[in-house]
């Protein structure tokens, strides 16, 4: 495998930049075209990709098939493939083959399709219609380009172009794809044909696809949720699955972003209090990196009951706040704890959880419906893995019962 020597700088780190999925496509499609109508071998294709980044690949796994019982020179159809190269991007799709086979077609022009190991569409909403191969919008180009620069030399009536991925149903089950109704394999991608290292790119694509199948399946609550903490607590608690919730990973304000952009006028976040309570403090990505500020945020809400501050509270909460007390030694437990299950033991201990959650709760709820600008109403439920439901929104229930039933289409918004 022919590695690409170009990096970029990140964090201090000189990377390795790689190539993409519909790189690799786009050049065995190349070489298996120039085989086919050349009749000759070739070890090494040239690619430019749209990002401007030329290429030079390795051909592998180059197979000609010759018509039987005849004299010819020329093959009847040619397979090659180009070996996927991440750079120091952890994908798992790196080393993997990438084939295409051509063949001549009495069809004017450039067919493409999947193969073995390329996945197939089966819900509305993403790049590709439904039952098409999931060989999205920019390799395909790619792939027509480079197999139009050589049919431009040899001219045949047509030719057809199936791409496949022999290790691809394997690593389908570790991807999206599944849960995007992508079924049999992965999807070939790249919209620059370049892979940028520890890019947020990938991630926040796949949010954006998963919100557009939900949209175009149909529903009219969005459900959503960082990760699978929030998934199992909910089934644990309400006995129904929320597969369909798009899983936003630290991008909340990304996800509450996209969910407007898409459509949608509601949504039903479930999320752990340790990402959540960042929300309150009006962080978008939770991710550590860009600081912990959990303990400070429930200590500031605290404080603020403890001393009297209900006169920020609504009705609700006030009556859930038992009045005045000196905050400094709440204060002293808080800044010792070191996860968000021993803040809350410490709130249990002194009586202030439930209008401290409460007021958690309504504060995260705010914040995402300001992100989305006025245009989604949001509903809120925070959990603990340790003492389960922390808090809930008034509106949650009803987003609940709905989820429940099913009955979340776009014509009933």
């Amino acid at each position: 495998m022919r590695k690409l020597e170009e990096y970029i700088e990140k964090g201090g780190q000189r990377l390795r930049l790689g190539y993409t999925t519909g790189s690799c496509a786009a050049a065995a499609a190349k070489a298996a075209a120039r085989m086919l109508l050349s009749g000759q071998e070739i070890r090494h294709v040239r690619l430019m990709t749209p990002k401007g980044i030329g290429l030079v690949l390795e051909i592998e796994e180059i197979r000609m098939r010759y018509p039987t019982g005849e004299e010819s020179s020329r093959p009847f159809s040619v397979s090659c493939a180009v070996r996927k190269d991440s750079g120091d991007d952890p994908d798992i799709t790196n080393g993997a083959l990438i084939c295409a086979t051509v063949s001549i077609s009495e069809i004017p022009g450039i067919r493409i399709d999947g193969g073995e190991g390329v996945g197939r569409v089966t819900k509305p909403g993403l790049d590709q219609p439904v039952g098409r191969a999931a060989i999205n919008s920019t390799p395909r180009r790619m792939i027509e380009s480079a197999v139009r620069e050589v049919m431009e030399t040899y001219r045949p009536p047509g030719l057809e172009v199936i791409i496949s991925v022999p290790r691809g149903r394997e690593l389908a089950a570790k991807t999206f794809n599944p849960k995007l109704g992508i079924e049999g394999g992965i999807s070939i991608l790249g919209t620059s044909g370049i892979v940028e290292p520890m890019s947020d790119r990938a991630l926040l694509d796949t949010i954006r696809a998963e919100i557009s199948v939900r949209r175009g399946e149909g529903l009219s609550i969005l459900a959503a949720a960082p990760g699978n903490y929030g998934k199992n607590f909910f089934y644990e608690k309400y006995g129904f699955s929320l597969e369909t919730a798009v899983t936003s990973s630290n991008f909340i304000y990304d996800t509450v972003r996209m969910a407007v952009e898409a459509g949608f006028r509601r949504m039903l976040f479930v999320g752990h209090i340790g990402k959540l309570v960042k929300v309150a403090g009006g962080i978008r990505n939770t991710h550590s990196k860009y600081g912990d500020h959990r303990m400070e945020i429930l200590r500031q809400i605290a404080e603020e009951l403890a001393a009297g501050g209900e006169h920020r509270l609504s009705g609700t909460e006030k009556k859930l706040c038992a009045g005045k007390m000196d905050p400094e030694p709440l204060r002293r437990e808080l800044e010792d704890c070191v996860s968000t299950d021993e803040a809350v033991r410490v709130l249990r201990k002194t009586g202030l959880d439930k209008p401290v959650l409460a007021e958690m709760t309504g504060r995260i709820r705010s914040v995402m419906e300001e992100w989305a600008g006025g245009k989604m109403q949001v509903e809120v439920i925070v959990f603990s893995n340790v003492f389960g439901e922390l808090g809930k929104t008034p509106q949650a229930e009803d987003f609940l019962r709905e989820l429940r039933d099913g009955d979340t289409f776009a014509g009933r918004e």
